[in-house]
């Protein structure tokens, strides 16, 4: 049957013919006095309770439906059954001291249920009922299926996974997913206002694939203009939300070894890992192929015990297949799985994620070079050499080597005598200076292979040394945005002991979003660094607690292996301390600090001659810059940066310094050229900005690509971006998204969006993005002619910038405030002619310094034709016929301005309330 089959005014249900047909068949074996039991078993959301609802509405007799109770104790259900049951309590009581007797539970019904009236029972997530009880009922049943003679009908639903008793007779149906036209029937009751829009239609019946439960938990969290195709949806429409609201109580009621072994064979399908196969250690490898497929065993899989698993297909909440592999028949089970066991990273994180390009899984994002560290004395000492330097003279072969310059030899004919003469850590050492070196002001994948020869070379007699040296590796890596090199660099090192394997095995989780790995293994790094004194640990500890997302705590902890540095006069690794210090503090949203950290960086990495350390100080003090409003220092900072970031492949600070250059651009009004500057920093992939940047430049992408007019750009990214947002794993991401879909929406939709992100921002404690939102929303209000409402949100904007120095954006918020009008609005250009409006006065000065009407447009958030009447205006008011006699005009009001200064200056001080 298709469609929807309902009485006039009973519980609707969609595709149950044959379902309802065996509920019938009960009901007239009840009616006959012959009894029974009728199981129905399936997945959450399926309809189990539905079916349950209709069957007691249509029964002829006295039907009674008993859910499971929220207090789950000895006999608890049977408690809640008879109660339902009795006209009073005591006799409820007395039935359950019958039950407990020797006549069990079926004397208690039975002293009940004393009519003639045929009886239906509905009883409702069997497993969810406790142990006392269910043997209760599974001894009833399995004795009045003997007899035969019982006016007593039990409807009884359960999860797919549960074992149901053994009942002589007993007949069970198992809920499947919806047809076509089902689930459509289904989607047009759960809209009775309106149906949803065709495309909105479709991709909800499409990905919710027929899951009644799904599809109903899809449309209830959208909005009417989500449902209408004025909004966009979530992408995907069924996602981690609407899966834990249908599938979170079936995942927390398993005992936390099975949710974990859910969840690992759900990570193992989605990496496409598979196989089985046992070892010696009694454990199985277990793999699956995406959604409910299988895949051939003896492939590379995710380990778990054989025991527990092996319950869980028996439970048949998984399923094996050919070959020994096991997957999940459901695979919205398996999703489900994976989202809760992202849930605890969520709750108590805001490590920072972005995208990726497969499986729609993302990278992490925005954070520095997490290995945090230099080797145990990377300053020139007696047991260490310097960056560039030959090896000490307790290595004399090495040194030797060295000093020969044999180098050039080696390279042509292989090694010479002398070198292959050399230990291995004799080697290793050698490779690790080189290493230093090209870390330090070469090309930093150079530097990547170096130290991984020199980990391999170190590892049997030099431990500490070997893990020093991977590490600098993966640093090396990160710079240079290659995600797989990092990996390789921190999954080698078996040498690695303690916190240092924490973090390198925390690292990796988060680099192949294993997140609630990485969340164990991060936070121990993070919480050891109470008794660390030695930096080195103390930068790792502090690049952690970046990659968890606490920026507070991870300038603390830079901050104090600053102080240790410079105690123990460890010169080279004072400018990597600063640069960790300066990041914390840019992503914290404390730009002052972050340049403070930076410059002081800037000076000791040109000392110490560490030019890729400089690159990223410069990167940072252009962002700086950027947000300051100052276009020559942004310009002075990103351009040395890039001189150093192209020719050694620093990828990071390379982002970092074009993504200021972007900003600047936009301040200047040029958003055409700054949304192209921005296009391959969003681009994933190894033409595309640096992976753990990626998702963070995207807002100011979406501001920029809009004002550019390159919507259909902008639409994409915020989509990609929401689904990024939705891991949950930053806090200001939300907030920011609801401010790119303001700018994306039309109508008072965009009113709504502002609003939301003002309210999500109050949550994250970055003042500076609240305030651009502000500033943004202010403009909006402006622009649609509300200037009433539109001053409060641009006083706090301006009161925001003005307080983190932020002196591009307070002149932004002050020229809007001013176009508004009114006292509230600032006073006029007093220079200016006085019937000059204040929006006419900022587009002559705009048009004055060379600015055309685009780029006016641009920078006032007003299109080309208004900018047009406006200087019409202007040069009518003006008496001038031309954009060319503006700049003459201007310098006139300066020059008055300048008199009027100097004037009263002679005259005497400027009373309070002339001085504004």
């Amino acid at each position: 049957m298709s469609g929807a089959t309902h009485p006039a005014d009973g519980p609707r249900l969609y595709d149950r013919a044959a379902e309802l047909s065996a509920v019938a068949r009960l009901s007239a074996r009840a009616a006959a006095g012959r009894g029974g039991v009728l199981f129905v078993t399936g997945n959450p959301g399926e309809g189990r309770t539905a079916l349950l609802r209709r069957a007691a509405h249509d029964f002829p007799g006295a039907a009674y439906r008993v859910a499971a109770p929220h207090h789950r104790g000895p006999w608890s259900a049977a408690r809640a059954l008879f109660a339902e049951l009795a006209p009073t309590p005591a006799a409820g009581r007395r039935a359950l001291r019958l039950a407990r007797g020797e006549g069990g539970l079926a004397r208690g019904v039975a002293a009940l249920a004393t009519g003639t009236e045929a009886v239906l029972l509905c009883v409702d997530d069997l497993h969810l009922w406790d142990a006392h009880s269910r043997a209760a009922l599974a001894a009833a049943w399995q004795e009045t299926g003997g007899r035969r003679q019982d006016r007593v009908g039990w409807l009884v639903s359960a999860a797919r996974h549960h074992r149901l008793p053994e009942v002589p007779g007993a007949e069970t149906v198992r809920l499947g997913r919806l047809t076509a036209s089902g689930a459509r029937a289904l989607l047009d009751d759960l809209c009775p206002v309106a149906a949803p829009a065709p495309p909105v239609g479709e991709r909800l019946l499409d990905e919710a694939a027929g899951h009644p439960g799904v599809l109903a938990a899809a449309v209830r969290r959208l909005t009417v203009p989500q449902l209408a195709g004025s909004l966009p949806l979530p992408r995907p429409a069924v996602d981690d939300t609407v899966l834990a609201e249908v599938y979170g109580g079936l995942l927390q009621r398993l005992p936390a070894a099975s949710r974990r072994l859910l969840a690992t064979v759900a990570v193992a399908a989605l990496a496409g890992r598979a196989g089985a196969g046992a070892d010696a250690a009694g454990t199985v490898a277990y793999g699956v192929g995406g959604g409910g497929g299988s895949a051939p065993a003896g492939a590379r899989g995710a380990r778990a015990s054989a025991e527990p698993l092996e319950g869980l297909v028996a439970d048949g909440l998984l399923r094996r297949h050919r070959g020994g592999a096991v997957g999940f028949d459901d695979p919205f089970l398996g999703r489900a799985a994976l989202a809760s066991a992202r849930q605890p990273w969520r709750g108590r994180t805001r490590a920072l994620h972005a995208p990726g390009a497969d499986r729609g899984i993302d990278r992490p994002a925005a954070a520095p070079a997490p290995s945090a560290d230099r080797p145990a004395a990377p300053a020139p000492s007696a047991d260490r050499p310097a960056p560039g330097s030959a090896p000490s003279a307790d290595r004399p072969a090495a040194g030797s080597a060295l000093a020969r310059s044999e180098d050039h030899r080696a390279d042509r004919l292989g090694p010479s005598a002398a070198v292959r003469a050399l230990s291995p850590v004799a080697r290793g050492r050698a490779q690790l200076v080189r290493g230093l070196a090209a870390l330090a002001g070469g090309p930093v994948m150079d530097a990547h292979e170096a130290l991984l020869q020199a980990a391999e070379l170190l590892r049997e007699r030099a431990p500490v040394e070997a893990s020093d040296a991977r590490f600098l590796a993966m640093e090396a890596a990160w710079a240079g945005g290659d995600v797989e090199a990092c990996l390789a660099a921190l999954d080698g090192g078996a040498e690695v002991r303690g916190l240092e394997r924490d973090f390198a095995d925390g690292l990796s989780a988060a680099l192949t979003v294993r997140l609630d790995d990485a969340l164990t293994a991060l936070a121990r790094v993070v919480a050891g660094e109470g008794g660390a004194d030695d930096p080195r640990l103390l930068l790792r500890a502090g690049a952690a607690a970046l990659v968890l997302g606490d920026t507070a705590v991870a300038a603390r902890i830079h901050a104090r292996a600053l102080v240790r540095a410079r105690a123990e006069h460890r010169t080279a690794l004072l400018p990597h301390a600063l640069e960790q210090l300066a990041y914390a503090e840019l992503r914290a949203g404390r730009y002052g600090r972050a340049a403070l950290a930076a410059r002081e960086g800037l000076r000791t990495a040109e000392a110490t001659g560490q030019h890729n350390v400089a690159a990223h100080q410069h990167a940072v003090l252009a962002l700086v810059a950027s947000v300051k409003g100052d276009g020559a220092a942004v310009a002075e900072h990103a351009g040395r940066a890039l001189e150093t970031a192209g020719p050694h492949g620093l990828v990071q600070a390379a982002t970092l310094a074009e993504w200021a250059l972007a900003r600047a651009e936009r301040g200047r009004g040029l958003a055409a050229q700054a949304a192209a500057r921005l296009v391959p920093l969003v681009r994933p992939g190894p033409r595309g900005g640096h992976f753990a940047l990626r998702m963070l430049v995207v807002p100011c992408f979406v501001e920029t690509a809009v004002a550019a007019g390159r919507n259909a750009e902008a639409r994409d990214a915020a989509e990609e971006y929401a689904v990024w947002a939705a891991l949950g794993v930053d806090a200001a991401a939300q907030a920011q998204l609801a401010r790119c879909r303001a700018l994306l929406a039309e109508g008072e939709a965009s009113a709504y969006w502002f609003r939301e992100a003002v309210r999500r921002h109050d949550s994250c404690g970055n003042d500076f993005e609240r305030a651009r939102t502000l500033l943004a929303y202010g403009t909006w209000l402006r622009r649609r002619r509300r200037p009433g409402d539109a001053r409060g949100p641009l006083r706090d904007a301006l009161v925001t910038f003005e307080r983190a120095a932020a002196e591009g954006w307070a002149e932004h918020a002050r020229s809007e405030l001013r176009a508004t009008g009114g006292a509230s609005g600032g006073a006029k250009d007093s220079a200016a002619p006085p019937d000059l409006t204040p929006q006419q006065q900022r587009i002559a000065r705009l048009v004055a310094r060379g600015a055309t009407n685009q780029e006016v447009a641009d920078h006032l958030s007003l299109s080309p034709r208004t900018v047009d009447h406006h200087l019409r205006g202007v040069f009518a008011r003006l008496g001038i016929r031309s954009r060319v006699e503006l700049p003459g005009v201007v310098d006139g009001w300066d020059a008055g301005r300048r008199e009027a200064g100097g004037r009263q200056t002679v005259s005497g001080p400027v009373p309070p309330q002339r001085a504004v």
